[in-house]
């Protein structure tokens, strides 16, 4: 099964993530770190993404999926997958991908973005992430969890969450 942490650049999907898969020992991956140095530059400079720029990047992180899933081996990941469109391709990475999606408002996550120092992407680029972000759709497995919670009860939620789908995956086919 693979997890990914999704949601506008400052949710704190990378966080939750982290704290997630190390506690569960799972495998990690940050999308951001897959991107190719001219998305990168764009990005440092205001200039939003096109979906041009995002294909092939949405389609090595699908690729990480499948690496990870012919091994048997559960992943989290955090990634932004704004559109329905892209959280199609990290699905066609294997099967089982469940997103979880960390949502608050505008304002809460400019607050947040404000006070980094240590990201590529400027506060200016969000309101572009947020007219991009579609919900989760019914056709997508996941839930979203409100980022109002502080950083320790997001882990918590979302542990529970990934841990019963990792149960449910691993119990015994019931009937005759």
């Amino acid at each position: 099964m693979h997890f990914v942490f999704m949601g506008v650049s400052g949710s704190g999907k990378t966080t939750v993530a982290e704290g997630v898969a190390g506690q569960l020992g799972l495998s990690f991956a940050e999308a951001d770190d897959f991107h190719p140095r001219a998305n990168i530059d764009k990005m440092a400079v205001g200039t939003p993404l096109t979906d041009h720029d995002r294909w092939p990047w949405l389609d090595k992180l699908a690729g990480w999926i499948a690496e990870h899933d012919a091994r048997g081996e559960s992943t989290v990941m955090a990634c932004s997958a704004l559109k329905h469109s892209y959280r199609d391709v990290l699905r066609q990475g294997a099967p089982g991908v469940y997103f979880l999606h960390m949502h608050g408002s505008f304002e809460v996550i400019w607050e947040r973005i404000e006070a980094r120092r240590d990201h590529f992407m400027p506060p200016a680029l969000l309101e572009s992430q947020f007219e991009t972000l579609e919900p989760l759709g019914a056709d997508e497995p996941g839930r979203e969890f409100d980022i109002r919670n502080d950083i320790d009860t997001l882990v918590e939620q979302a542990l529970e969450y990934v841990e019963q789908r990792l149960r449910s995956a691993r119990a015994p086919a019931t009937g005759d």
